[in-house]
């Protein structure tokens, strides 16, 4: 696909200032969010993360090992949506979570630079998906399309979507702290959905500047006006930094506010986390949880 040309269809998004009213006018929405049945709500969008340099396969299997156990253990709260890890260790994920409802959600294409070739990344992509992975996130390739290179990140794309088939969701990382700005975060959130992006992703947590709510609402408006234009229905995952329950209901508001309230379901909202999880059982319960 030309991406360059159909990019045209979809403008150049909302400029800064508008971004910043748009955010300063959800913040105290947000505050309404801020109780237990949102947090709820909240807690079963989570893609719950391990990403560590210290993973190994006995640390990888205690961890999904809590996830699966979790709705045992606390009742009336929804378990998370998956689990998310790197692809060396979606085998064992696999055999852990057996007949659970949760997916297994792997890193792929060079996580989390993206800098490699792409035949590596298509290999990666399989490699994960056959072990087990329901899901594959990636990266963009930044470089390329700081550079106007936007044709090939967006066939990069287009060709692990082909590598995966679609029975499996992909979620497109743009990085968008290091777009940082919102006509560049729009453009490749349009060019990640034309590619076939099931989900865009805000961050992969390992920038400086991780997920901020003005990338979540360039993002979110972007989705809604591609699917007003195209009648497709991508999901938008905010992760990075998000670490507290505030947080989760700050980026719940702004998706129910500019997507509205069928976007609120794990099929379409994630939030990409490890400390939150505990920390949104704590608000929930009333008194400290480490459980995870």
């Amino acid at each position: 696909m030309e991406y360059s040309n159909n990019l045209k269809k979809f403008g150049a998004g909302l400029p800064a200032g508008q971004v910043d009213k748009i955010v300063a006018g959800i913040r105290p929405l947000a505050e309404k969010n801020r109780n237990t049945e949102v947090y709820k709500r909240c807690f079963g969008f989570i893609d719950l993360t391990s990403l560590n340099s210290t993973d190994s396969h006995e640390r990888i299997e205690r961890f999904v090992t809590k996830a699966v156990e979790f709705p045992n253990r606390f009742s009336g709260i929804p378990g998370v949506a998956s689990v998310c890890i790197y692809p060396a260790f979606v085998e064992t994920a696999g055999l852990v979570i057996s007949d659970s409802k949760m997916t297994i959600t792997s890193v792929t294409g060079g996580f989390p630079a993206s800098q490699t070739y792409l035949e590596v990344k298509m290999l990666e992509t399989a490699m994960a998906v056959e072990n087990g992975a329901d899901e594959i996130d990636v990266v963009i390739s930044i470089g390329e399309f700081l550079n106007g290179e936007y044709d090939l990140m967006g066939n990069e794309i287009e060709t692990l979507r082909k590598e995966i088939g679609d029975e499996i969701t992909l979620k497109v990382i743009l990085e968008s702290g290091i777009l940082a700005e919102p006509e560049l975060i729009h453009r490749a959130a349009v060019i990640a959905m034309l590619a076939g992006a099931d989900f865009i992703k805000t961050s992969t947590g390992k920038a400086s500047v991780a997920a901020t709510p003005e990338a979540a609402v360039v993002m979110c408006e972007a989705i809604r006006l591609f699917a007003a234009q195209t009648g497709r229905k991508v999901g938008f995952k905010a992760a990075g930094g998000i670490s507290t329950p505030e947080d989760a209901a700050l980026y719940y508001t702004i998706v129910q506010e500019i997507l509205g309230e069928e976007w609120l379901t794990p099929e379409r909202f994630r939030i990409g986390a490890s400390s939150l999880a505990n920390n949104l059982l704590s608000a929930i319960e009333g008194n400290p949880v480490h459980y995870f």
